[in-house]
């Protein structure tokens, strides 16, 4: 009689279907976690303010007063002592011209007065004799008088001669190029070994003190930033920090290249970080009647021809519609649907919904750090009872 045994692999395969249902109901019974979908927005919590920006335009700070100073005589350069940034003193020598040619012209100038005054002390030696013996009546009027005419000609000779010599004194002092202020260096426009003439400008000297915003602004706007009294400026390296400034002068012509005119605004001494050369920001205010709010462009959601806002509130955002009230330079103006103190979304907003989660950027950099006693007080494990102090 046969050995009836079930087949291995028959048997298995039940036990094999099994085990995969086993996991695959078990599987199915466990949901995934939701994560709550919290998005990062950047926002601005809303002010409400009477100042109007008509126009604003980015300009140079400049000293008041530039000198381009160059030599009073021609000559060639021979060393220059400065470079451009240096600070100099009033009397300070910034380049040196050759001065063999002007000392030769100066000790011509010094031997012409000599022999003026040797030619005068002989007309004068001539004077007395002839008075003596006029005084004897040896000689006649006519003759003494025309000694004493030589005499004063040669006097005369020896002044123009002084006059002469003291001319080439100081043309030999001009072959040192000084300054007269004290200020900055802002240019070098002559090197060693560059022969100018009189006149010519080899160095720009920035003088120390008042400084100024100098811009160029359209002539459509001329007549009317005219009349605007509330300016103030910003330097471009620190825009948070503005200060009022003062209109100096506005150009009577426009500048050929740009055609643009002129205008320079005088920095007050507040904004005492303000260097030569950098980039400074002009805005000509008025005030308006009411408060305005103001929102940047970016903040507006635009959906079926309705204009709304994103605002915040309790970490959800809801949206809200707004009536837009014109255009203040580079922000949309709000005339109602939001007041000061809302928070609304200025980046992100067509990517939201309503009722979402956001996380405003930067916000955790403002919030105070716990204190350090209360950390450790919340770290520090407690002490059994009773245990040894």
């Amino acid at each position: 009689m046969k050995n009836l045994r079930p087949s291995s692999s028959l048997s298995g395969i039940p036990a094999l279907a099994l085990c995969a249902a086993a996991v695959l109901l078990g599987g199915c019974g466990k949901q995934p976690e939701k994560t709550e979908d919290i998005r990062p927005v950047r926002a601005i919590v809303l002010q409400a303010s009477d100042i109007d920006v008509d126009a604003e335009f980015s300009g140079e700070v400049r000293a008041r007063v530039e000198s381009r100073l160059g030599f009073r005589v021609p000559g060639k350069i021979v060393s220059r002592s400065v470079e451009v940034g240096s600070v100099v003193k009033k009397g300070q020598q910034l380049m040196q011209l050759d001065p063999q040619d002007l000392k030769l012209s100066q000790a011509q100038a010094l031997a012409s007065l000599r022999a003026a005054e040797t030619a005068r002390d002989f007309a004068k030696a001539e004077l007395k004799r002839y008075q003596d013996l006029k005084a004897q009546n040896f000689v006649a009027q006519t003759i003494l008088d025309s000694k004493d005419s030589a005499y004063k000609s040669a006097q005369a000779n020896v002044e123009a001669a002084q006059a002469g010599y003291r001319a080439q004194a100081n043309q030999a002092g001009y072959a040192a190029l000084v300054s007269d202020v004290d200020g900055v260096v802002t240019a070098v426009d002559a090197e060693a070994g560059q022969v100018v003439a009189a006149g010519t400008p080899v160095v720009r000297v920035a003088k120390a003190g008042e400084r100024e915003i100098v811009i160029g602004i359209p002539e459509d706007k001329v007549d009317a930033l005219k009349s605007i009294s509330d300016v103030r400026v910003r330097l471009w390296a620190n825009p948070q920090h503005a200060v009022p400034g003062k209109i100096r002068e506005i150009s009577p012509a426009a500048d050929p290249a740009t055609r643009t005119y002129t205008v320079k605004v005088t920095i007050p001494d507040s904004l005492a970080e303000a260097k030569l050369g950098m980039t400074a920001v002009v805005e000509f205010a008025s005030r308006t009647a009411q408060p305005q709010i103001k929102v940047p462009l970016t903040a507006l959601h635009y959906e079926k021809a309705t204009t709304s806002v994103w605002v915040v509130e309790g970490g959800a955002v809801k949206l809200v519609p707004v009536t837009p009230g014109g255009v203040a330079g580079n922000d949309i103006v709000l005339a109602s649907g939001v007041k000061p103190g809302h928070t609304i979304v200025t980046a992100g907003v067509n990517v939201l919904k309503p009722g979402q989660k956001v996380k405003i950027l930067g916000e955790e950099l403002s919030k105070p750090a716990a204190p350090a006693a209360a950390t450790a007080a919340t770290t520090a494990p407690a002490k059994p009872a009773g245990a040894a102090k």
